[in-house]
């Protein structure tokens, strides 16, 4: 019994020490675990804390290297020139781009790809840079959702392309004024962000145009006047189509820097046509002229001997083309206007809501009605005449559709509409007998880009009239003013009776190539005297001092 007892002690004694021995060894592996894991997390610790070091390192690198970047002194002879538009569609900054790059400045013209850029930027100096478009699906939302997106789309393509496509900051940047949002605030301060100097280019007043759409007393409009009025007050530079627009802003926003009137002159190459141009042109654009209302309505024409507006006949009183006797041509002489043409009319617009064509297509039809009256007892006294209207925007097809309803019944009158490159548009200027121009201006302070075109091939015109119109248009010496459709039907009666043979039209042209002719046209507005050049001679006497004042100083 106590045998017994004494095993079962000794087992028992046994097991204890196997439980004893096991959760030592079990706790010993247990500290070495923690120990183990209190080892790997030191080490995590300090891998972590030698990536925040690492990557804090490059950030300040990189945060260093941009601001050197974006800080670095600006190129002398340099210009970015900025249009928030159709590149092609901006004559005037395209014109601007050309003169800077004439005087080896380095240009970058910035805008949005579109319509064909003149021939002349393909200069050494200038170089295209284009934004990315806006979202097509913009265009389907209302403006109020659609235009903040825009804006901010706009800031990054445009900041974009100043700070990384231009490697050095440029010495001048030239923006145009409108569109005001966002660029204005952008090149202001990109302006000091970089040393660039800005110079701004007044056109108009963009919240006079945005009150056409929303209403003067919208408070997205008065948002766009302070907005305008606090980035666009201080500049470099300030350049204004008119003085009129320079004495408001002048006086309204207490404008800061340089200013000078840079009035829009034509380019050196714009001219009265010859009729050797006039049939060349209408050799390349006549076989476009198909649509029905035309077909039967203009001469037709015998390419290549006759066209729509002239004619090659041969007469013993004239001199043959100097061409090779193999040539088709050598017995044609040179060509001349068709006696039997109708009137070509030109217009010229964006079709945009300070262009009123309704004025317009009332003076056609009051034209129409007057000619059926004055042919039946005196034919041919008053002409056939085609309209042209050229220039794209988005109330083109609304006018247009009622156009071709009226002249469904017509006799006298045919209207079209065309888009034409940069190269055949001076030349359809040239050509034509009239023009007129519906521009009312939404700040009145502001002059019609058109006309200037017009003046320079030589082409009288009848302009709608408002409140700094005189600065370009004399009243009975370049052109004829309205102020409704019935004095615009009454002018082209007057105009155009006995056409070809138009005396009063004759006359018009007569002083505007007076005017080509002497380069000078001392037209008094504000006790002022405006010379009549070309643009390059305009920018020359204008710009030239202000952009060349600091270069010359390190030339």
């Amino acid at each position: 019994m106590d045998l017994a007892h004494e095993r079962n002690a000794r087992s028992t004694f046994l097991l204890g020490s196997s439980l004893a021995r096991a959760t030592a060894l079990s706790e010993a592996t247990l500290d070495a675990n923690a120990i183990g894991e209190t080892s790997n997390s030191a080490g995590g610790l300090q891998v972590l804390s030698f990536v925040a070091v690492f990557v804090s390192l490059l950030l300040v690198a990189f945060t260093v290297k941009g601001f050197q970047y974006v800080r670095r002194r600006p190129k002398l002879r340099s210009v970015a020139v900025i249009v928030l538009g159709d590149v092609g569609r901006s004559p005037r900054m395209m014109y601007h781009a050309e003169s800077f790059a004439k005087l080896e400045f380095n240009t970058y013209l910035i805008g949005y790809r579109g319509s064909k850029p003149l021939p002349s930027l393909s200069l050494p100096h200038i170089q295209l840079c284009y934004l990315a478009e806006p979202p097509s699906l913009l265009a389907k939302i209302p403006f109020v959702l659609s235009a903040p997106v825009k804006i901010i789309h706009q800031v990054m393509s445009i900041l974009y392309t100043l700070i990384f496509e231009i490697s050095y900051p440029p010495e001048f940047i030239m923006v145009q004024n409108p569109p005001t949002i966002p660029t204005l605030a952008l090149v202001w301060m990109v302006g000091r962000v970089r040393g660039s100097k800005i110079i701004i280019d007044w056109h108009n007043l963009g919240y006079s145009i945005l009150a056409l759409k929303l209403g003067k007393s919208h408070p997205f409009v008065k948002i766009a006047k302070r907005f305008e009025a606090t980035f666009g007050r201080s500049a470099y530079a300030h350049l204004f189509v008119t003085k009129a627009m320079q004495d408001h802003l002048v006086a309204e926003w207490s404008l800061v820097g340089q200013k000078a009137v840079l009035h829009d002159r034509p380019p050196s190459h714009f001219h009265r046509c010859s009729p050797p141009e006039v049939h060349e042109l209408f050799l390349r654009i006549g076989p476009s002229l198909v649509s029905p209302s035309l077909r039967d309505y203009l001469p037709s024409p015998e390419t290549p001997y006759t066209t729509q507006f002239t004619t090659t006949t041969i007469t013993s009183s004239h001199k043959p083309l100097p061409t090779a006797d193999c040539s088709p041509y050598s017995t044609i002489n040179m060509p001349e206007l068709r006696g039997d043409r109708v009137a070509l009319l030109v217009s010229s617009t964006s079709w945009t809501p300070d262009e009123d064509f309704s004025i317009l297509f009332d003076a056609l039809k009051l034209y129409e009605a007057r000619a059926v009256q004055v042919n039946k007892g005196n034919p041919g006294q008053l002409p056939r005449i085609w309209m042209v209207i050229t220039g794209k925007g988005p109330l083109k097809a609304g006018y247009m559709a009622e156009i071709e309803r009226l002249q469904e019944k017509w006799s006298f009158v045919r209207c079209s509409s065309s888009w034409l490159d940069a190269e055949d548009y001076p030349l359809l200027l040239g050509s034509a007998d009239l023009g007129i121009c519906l521009h009312s201006s939404s700040s009145a302070l502001d002059l019609p880009m058109k006309v200037v075109d017009m003046f320079g091939c030589g082409l009288p015109v009848c302009a709608l009239d408002f409140a700094c119109l005189p600065e370009l248009v004399k009243d009975g010496q370049n052109g004829l003013i309205f102020k409704n459709a019935k004095q615009l039907a009454g002018q082209m009666e007057m105009l155009l009776t006995s056409f070809p043979d138009a005396t009063a039209l004759e006359k018009l042209r007569s002083s505007l190539q007076r005017v080509s002719q002497t380069r000078t046209s001392h037209l008094r507005q504000h006790k002022e005297s405006v010379e009549w050049t070309t643009w390059t001679d305009n920018w020359t006497r204008v710009v030239k001092p202000l952009v060349l004042k600091d270069v010359e100083r390190f030339d």
